[in-house]
Parts: C-alpha cells; sequence; structure tokens
C-alpha cells in the first residue's frame, strides 16, 4: 500500500480547489496555461529533455500579464502543498510514514529497558529546562493574514477526514473553496517592511493560535507517558519549556529597534497576556459553578454561594483593569503604574492555586485536573508577559559608550585602552557605590540610545526580561561593560549577560575569554553559580564554511563545559541555529543528539526562527509534536549522552575542518571572480528589495560578502539550487581523507560518533535539494561570459561531493533511509521548477532593460522568490 496515498491525495484536492479559484478568476485559458506548465515540468523532471526545452520556451513567452498569474498560481501552490504536509504529518495516515511519531513514549520506554534508576529519571524530568526563543529573522516570507487563511485550510482537511455526512463533507468544500480564493485574492507580499512591533506581533499570533493550546496539550503527553513509565506523573508546577523572543529587543545591526519600540513591545506582550487569560477565566468560570470548597477558599470568596465563581471573577476584573490601563500606557511615553494591576505572576498564581486545593481537598480532583490544569500550566509557562524578551546589542555600541564617557571625564579614551586597563576600570567601578555617569553629561545620541535601552530593562523586571546577549564578543570587558551600563540603569535583578562567540576565531577563542571571566571573583559572586554562553551557527558557517564551523562550535562546547565544571557553574548554552542547514539548522532531534557529552545538563536554548516556527508550530497538533521531539531529545542527551569522541576522531575531524576552511575560503574569499559571479548568478541584490523583516539585509551598505548578513547570504544560494554554503569544502576534505587511507576512521565515525553522522545527513539533505541543472540554467542566462567557467567548476565539485558522500554512507541514492523527507522533495520540485524559470526571465528582463520593469514584474519577482522559499523549505 502507498503510505503516502492520503498526503497525495490532499495535495490533489487543493490544487484541483486552486485551479477552480483561478479558472473563476482569470478565465480557462490561465487555467490551462497553469495545467500546460505543471504538465511539462511533470515529465521535464522525469527526464524527458525535450519537454525541459519545452517549458522554458513556454515560461519565457510569457506576456507581461502573464507572468504575474503564473508566478502566483505556482508559489500558492507550494503553499498549500507545504500545508498539507504539516497537516499528514500529525494524521493517522501519516504517523506510520514520519520519523518517531511518539517520541516520548518511545524514549520512556527505552529508558524502563536500561540500566537507569528510576529516580535518576525522574530528576532528570524535573529538571528538564529548555527555552525557544522566536526570532523574527527574515526569513518567514508570508504574511500573517495569508498564514491565519492556511491553518483554517489545515482545520478543514482535518475535518474532511472524520466521518461526516455527505452535506457536511459538502459544507467542508465550499468553505476550502472560500478560503483558498481568499488566499488568492490576498496580496501575498507585504506592501512594505514590517516593523519590529509587526513581527512581535506575529511571535504573538504563534502563541495564540497554536501554543497558547499545544502547550497544556503536550504537558498532559508527557504527565501521561511519565505515569505509564514511572508511576508518578509531572509535578503542577512543571514547566520544562518555556519561550523567549528577540521580537523587539534584538537591536544588533537593526536601528529600527529603539528603546521606544522595546517599550512598547514589553507592554503589548503583557497586554497579549492578560486578554489570553481573560479568555481561560471567562471559561472557568463557566463550568466551576460547585457551591462546596476549602475554609480558605470560602473566606476569600467572602462566602460567596458559588466560591469559585467569585474567587475567578474577582481575578477577571483585575486583568480587565490592568489590561485597559495597557492600552492606555501604550498611548503614552510615561505613566504612572496603579499599585492594584495584576503585575507578578504570583498574582495570577494564587487564586488558580487555591481554586486547584479546594477543589483537591473537596475529593473533586477530575474538575480540578480538567480546564483548570491547563491554565495554570499556562501560567507557569507563559506567564503574565507570555515571553521573555531577550535584549541583543553589539559589544562595540557598548565600548563606544565608555569611549565617549572617560573623554567626558578625561580619564582618557577607554576605546584605545588595553584589555587589561578596561577590565581594571570597569571592576573598580562594578565595585564602587556612587553613580559614574554625571547629571551634566550629553552623550552622542547613539549612546544615548543604548543608555536608554538599560534604563528600560532596569524598569521591566526579569520576569519580563530573559538575557542581555552580547554579539561580536570576544574579550571579557564586553561582558562586563555591560554588567556596568545595568548597574548604573539602576536594575534590581541580576540579569543575565551572554557573551555571543559567532566569527571562528571567537569560537576558538571562547574558553580562555570565559577562564579570564570565571577567575575574577567579583563576576563569580554576581553570577550566583549561572553562566550563559550562546554559541553562533550562521557567522561562523559564513566565515569558515560548514565542517569547519560546526567542529569549532563542538570543540568550544565541550571546552565550556569542562571550564564550567572546574569552576562549578552551572553553564546554559544557548545555540543560534538558522532554519537553514547552512545556519545550523535542519532535524532538532538529531541535532540536540549529536552535541557534546554534558552539554545539556545547565539545560537548552535555542532560537526558533523566520519561517521554521510556522513549520514547527504553526498548527496546535504540529506544535506539541516538536515539543514532544525537543523534550525527548534532552531527555536522551540527558540521560543517554553520547560517546565522547576518540583520539583518533578527534585528529581527523581537526584535519577535515582545516581542510575544508582551506578549500571554502579560497572560492569565497581568495577567487577575483567569486564575489561578481555570487552576485550576477544568484537574486542577492533583488532580494534587499523583498520587504521580508525590519532588518537591513547588510551590516555594510558597501561591503562585500563579508558584510552581508548570513540570512541573505544563505537565502541567495537557495535560489538558483546551488546551495552553496550548506556544502562548499566539505567534500574536498573528505576526499583528501579517503586518498590518505582514513576510510576505515571515516566510517567509524559514522557509525559510532551522532555528531560526525549527523554532518553527513545535512550533507544529504542539502545533495538531494541542490539541482546543478537549474543552477546551469541562471548561469546560462544571467552570468557574464567570462565568469561562467566558476560556476562549471562549482557544479562539478558538487557533483563530485555527491558521488564521493553515497560512497561513504554505502547507498546508492540519497536520503534512501529517510523515505519522508525525499518525498516531501520531490512533490514540491514539479512545482518549483517553473518559479526558477520565471524567475531567471524576470532577472533578465530587469537586469538588461531596467526601464522596461514594471510594478506588475517587480511583484512576480517577488511572488518567485517567495514560492522558492516555500518550495526549499529548511534552505530558504
Amino acid at each position: 500500500m502507498d503510505q503516502y496515498a492520503a498526503l497525495r491525495a490532499n495535495v490533489g484536492l487543493l490544487g484541483t480547489e486552486l485551479g477552480e479559484t483561478l479558472r473563476q478568476h482569470l478565465g480557462d485559458a490561465v487555467l490551462q496555461r497553469v495545467e500546460q506548465i505543471r504538465q511539462l515540468s511533470k515529465e521535464a523532471r522525469q527526464g524527458d529533455s525535450q519537454q525541459a526545452e519545452q517549458l522554458r520556451q513556454v515560461l519565457t513567452a510569457l506576456t507581461d500579464d502573464e507572468l504575474l498569474p503564473v508566478a502566483r498560481a505556482f508559489a500558492q501552490f507550494l503553499n498549500l502543498a507545504n500545508l498539507a504536509e504539516q497537516h499528514f504529518s500529525v494524521s493517522q495516515a501519516g504517523r506510520h510514514s514520519i520519523e518517531k511519531p511518539e517520541p516520548l513514549a518511545e524514549l520512556f520506554q527505552r529508558l524502563k529497558e536500561s540500566t537507569l534508576q528510576k529516580h535518576d529519571i525522574s530528576q532528570a524530568v524535573r529538571d528538564l529546562s529548555i527555552e525557544l526563543v522566536l526570532t523574527a529573522h527574515p526569513t518567514e516570507v508570508a504574511r500573517r493574514t495569508l498564514i491565519h487563511k492556511l491553518s483554517e485550510i489545515a482545520t478543514c482537511l482535518a475535518q474532511l477526514e472524520q466521518q461526516q455526512t455527505p452535506w457536511q463533507q459538502q459544507q467542508l468544500k465550499l468553505r476550502l473553496t472560500e478560503l483558498i480564493s481568499q488566499a488568492w485574492h490576498t496580496n501575498e507580499i507585504r506592501e512594505q517592511r514590517p516593523t519590529p512591533v509587526d513581527e512581535a506581533k506575529s511571535g504573538f499570533a504563534v502563541i495564540e493560535s497554536s501554543l497558547w493550546q499545544a502547550v497544556p496539550d503536550f504537558l498532559r503527553e508527557l504527565d501521561a507517558d511519565l505515569n505509564k513509565a514511572l508511576g508518578e506523573g509531572l509535578p503542577l508546577d512543571a514547566a520544562p519549556i518555556r519561550f523567549s523572543s528577540w521580537m523587539g529587543g534584538d537591536r544588533d545591526g537593526n536601528p529600527f529597534v529603539t528603546a521606544k519600540v522595546t517599550r512598547q513591545v514589553l507592554l503589548l506582550s503583557r497586554w497579549k497576556a492578560a486578554d489570553l487569560f481573560i479568555r481561560d477565566l471567562d471559561l472557568l468560570s463557566t463550568e466551576l459553578s460547585m457551591n462546596s470548597g476549602s475554609a480558605a477558599l470560602l473566606a476569600a470568596s467572602e462566602q460567596a454561594s458559588e466560591p469559585y465563581r467569585a474567587v475567578l471573577n474577582k481575578l477577571r476584573q483585575q486583568l480587565i483593569y490592568t489590561r485597559d490601563w495597557l492600552t492606555e500606557a501604550l498611548k503614552h511615553d510615561r505613566l504612572q503604574r496603579p499599585a492594584e494591576l495584576i503585575w507578578q505572576n504570583q498574582q495570577l498564581l494564587e487564586p488558580l492555586l487555591l481554586c486547584y486545593q479546594s477543589l483537591v481537598s473537596s475529593g473533586m480532583q477530575s474538575i480540578a485536573r480538567g480546564r483548570l490544569t491547563d491554565t495554570l500550566r499556562r501560567a507557569y509557562a507563559f506567564g503574565l508577559t507570555l515571553l521573555k524578551l531577550d535584549v541583543r546589542q553589539d559589544a562595540g555600541r557598548h565600548a563606544q559608550v565608555f569611549a565617549e564617557l572617560t573623554r567626558y571625564l578625561g580619564l582618557g579614551d577607554y576605546g584605545a585602552w588595553t584589555e587589561s586597563d578596561r577590565q581594571a576600570f570597569l571592576l573598580r567601578e562594578l565595585a564602587n557605590k556612587r553613580p559614574l555617569f554625571p547629571k551634566s553629561w550629553q552623550p552622542s545620541a547613539e549612546v544615548q540610545e543604548v543608555l536608554d535601552t538599560c534604563d528600560i530593562v532596569a524598569r521591566h523586571g526579569s520576569e519580563a526580561l530573559s538575557t542581555y546577549v552580547i554579539s561580536m564578543a570576544g574579550k571579557p570587558s564586553d561582558v562586563l561593560a555591560v554588567q556596568l551600563l545595568l548597574k548604573e540603569a539602576g536594575i534590581s535583578f541580576a540579569m543575565p549577560v551572554a557573551p555571543l562567540f559567532e566569527t571562528l576565531s571567537d569560537l576558538q577563542n571562547a574558553p580562555d575569554c570565559m577562564r579570564q571571566l570565571l577567575s575574577i571573583d567579583w563576576y563569580r559572586g554576581y553570577i550566583n553559580g549561572r553562566q550563559e554562553v550562546m554559541i553562533g551557527y550562521s557567522d561562523s558557517a559564513k566565515d569558515a564554511g560548514v565542517l569547519a564551523a560546526a567542529w569549532a562550535q563542538y570543540s568550544a562546547q565541550e571546552a565550556l563545559v569542562q571550564l564550567s565544571n572546574e569552576y562549578g557553574v552551572k553553564l546554559t548554552l544557548f545555540h543560534g541555529r538558522g532554519g537553514t542547514i547552512g545556519r545550523g539548522g535542519g532535524p532538532a532531534h538529531a541535532a540536540i543528539l549529536s552535541q557534546p557529552p554534558g552539554s545539556l545538563a545547565g539545560g537548552l536554548r535555542v532560537t526558533e526562527q523566520g519561517e521554521m516556527i510556522r513549520f514547527k508550530f504553526g498548527l496546535p497538533e504540529l506544535a506539541v509534536r516538536s515539543l514532544a521531539l525537543y523534550a525527548s531529545a534532552v531527555l536522551e542527551g540527558m540521560l543517554l549522552p553520547p560517546p565522547v569522541p576518540k583520539a583518533s576522531w578527534r585528529e581527523l575531524m581537526s584535519q577535515l575542518a582545516a581542510d575544508s576552511c582551506e578549500a571554502y575560503r579560497a572560492v569565497v574569499r581568495h577567487n577575483k571572480d567569486f564575489v561578481p559571479y555570487f552576485r550576477a548568478a544568484t537574486p542577492e541584490q533583488e532580494l534587499g528589495k523583498l520587504p521580508l523583516g525590519s532588518r537591513p539585509a547588510k551590516r555594510n551598505p558597501t561591503g562585500g560578502v563579508e558584510s552581508l548578513r548570513a540570512i541573505p547570504w544563505i537565502f541567495a544560494w537557495s535560489q538558483n539550487r546551488l546551495m552553496l554554503p550548506a556544502w562548499l569544502g566539505a567534500g574536498n576534505a573528505l576526499a583528501k581523507a579517503v586518498a590518505d587511507n582514513h576510510a576505515a576512521t571515516l566510517d567509524e565515525m559514522q557509525q559510532q560518533w551522532p555528531f560526525f553522522a549527523t554532518r553527513l545527513s545535512m550533507l544529504e539533505m542539502v545533495f538531494l535539494k541542490a539541482d546543478t541543472d537549474v543552477s546551469a540554467y541562471y548561469d546560462k542566462v544571467l552570468v557574464p561570459a567570462e565568469l561562467q567557467a566558476l560556476g562549471a567548476q562549482l557544479r562539478q565539485q558538487l557533483a563530485a561531493d555527491r558521488e564521493l558522500l553515497l560512497k561513504l554512507i554505502h547507498s546508492d541514492r540519497l536520503m534512501a533511509k529517510e523515505s519522508w523527507i525525499r518525498e516531501s522533495i520531490m512533490l514540491r520540485n514539479t512545482y518549483v521548477d517553473p518559479l526558477h524559470i520565471l524567475q531567471v526571465e524576470l532577472l533578465k528582463r530587469a537586469r538588461q532593460q531596467p526601464d522596461t520593469v514594471n510594478d506588475q514584474s517587480n511583484r512576480a519577482l517577488m511572488v518567485t522568490i517567495a514560492g522558492i522559499a516555500a518550495g526549499m523549505r529548511n534552505s530558504g
């Protein structure tokens, strides 16, 4: 039986509905044209070179009026196919086809059969601490309004699979037609870039539409699996997974994130939390109509005849008052906060716990463990601030504050001081009781912005804020400078300050930098036994290539774990992964299990960003599964850690890293044709026009590749399917190792070391998504003749690397063991191919005759970029 039949049926159903929408609104001629293109694309994919040529002829001959509707048709179809796939992965039909359908139940079964003590397993569950940090990095192409329609379509698909009467079936099909028509008539590309506040609202929308339901559902599942395995459930206050955000707090290279924006996002976050808890209390108040309760509850309700309702309604009124005040506060810069607001999480928890304990003591456990438990678990997971906000700023901006200040005070120029002079100054001031900043000092606007941000942080407290992240950190003074800035702002809590080590050299120096910090008495006293360090994936890969970056990340983590053990400090590693392979992305489960042993002891923090937030958490059932995958992987990493690598593996891995870095940089840094080739062969320059995120695409508008942000760098290469950053250098290094007679060691590493096995499986996925024919077509049409040799050389390298990988993994085809991923990529290719040809045609017209480009063709180009990104998923 075809295990993917249900998926194909849904893809077919959605495709038919989309076709019907096209026929109704654009006429039969356009629908026939789209259908002709689809058929040619399908046959071309099956190897028919005549049809491939005809496909190109049909697409390049489209008139200006036809370009946009055809591009939109294929882009919309990819959105619908992705949705069908998401739905399939959580449907009954799909459970047998995907990897680890019940990750927690499966893990607990293995733990039960292991030699581990029951006590150790339950302790690990109690210690489980995962923080998912939502970031708005500009890879989410779809607008919020379109995402809402897609989730409604998913609901229809789920209902269609249930037993329905013919009348109900007909009504659901009508609803499906309506939603697809709504999506078609909605502009899928934003007119303007989103503001940082818009991005934050997208984060709140994911919580409201999906995670609000998914978190208690996931905890019920974990509770049930734990009970089954160990005979004990989860404590009521368990919050193994919490959420934070960078949206509105990440000012690194984003001039639009100001102190004012951060304040607004913090208040909006509270507004949304109050609003969601008010809805929960409405429901609870309707249901908890019981009249008997504990003495404490009766006293709190002032002896009301329905004591639960009385207590919950009072809390609800206070939350409404708080929400109303927040509405006003959002309109004014400063507003005095009344004492009677519900502001601390304890104020929310106390009345809820009072009701819970009263129900349990009055013999109504089943009621206590119903919806009230769900609300309590939301209160522990989200609290009154919904998402804790991280603040991120570049180390150079903090140094600038002290450079201006020391010059003003006549102490010299902090910017020109040695590292030891900087540390001495900062430590002296950290220990000093008097204020450092004079009232008369008038700093520059840039410095004032840093000071205003610290002021906002100090005002909003530890429930609203999570970590202060310092990008481009490399020295102990980078961390001490932030601590002094926060002290001067009057902060009342010890906010975690995390250096972010992102380039190859920063990662290599990270252990030395942290050793210097931990050897400072004042610093150890301040951190109180807890340290957070952020590991950068994007910039290290852009700097050195994926293989060298991965080994530097692994080695840094290993050394930091050892160092924290030496100093008796609990270390939390914060992984700055992107959604894409070239930025450390890929299947989260495998990635977590490939970390060094001991690296999960202090919990896990990891970024979730852009379109990956939607792919993992966009539907409640999908979010439950994603949370279960995270929890099972972290528990497994804690209880059944991977082996410590053998000396021979380390030696070979170090050699592979050095060779791959050299091969990568030989192309990216040292080949004079590389930058002009990159700009010609990809839509890199045109990407800047796409209103994706609030952040500029470059740190320095006039710089080359090094100044490009990691996202447009990856995004551009996935558009032409060369996927270069996700593989370049790795194959050269592996080929050299084979030539040097290390094939047996490579085989052993692949069999026994999850870190290395994961690297190879990431390459497999990249090679399956890369397409040399598509890349060659971009070159043929867009790249000047004198630069085409480089493209040909890179494609030869890609083909050789692919052949070598197949030998190393002993397989005759890529992703043979991952039929689900393979199927999913193949399914989308038919619809992505026409978008590539259209994109090339539009780029050619825009570059050769810029005067003739109108709004229609500009928008069509943006649609092809968005459509290809949807088709590439974690490589877009």
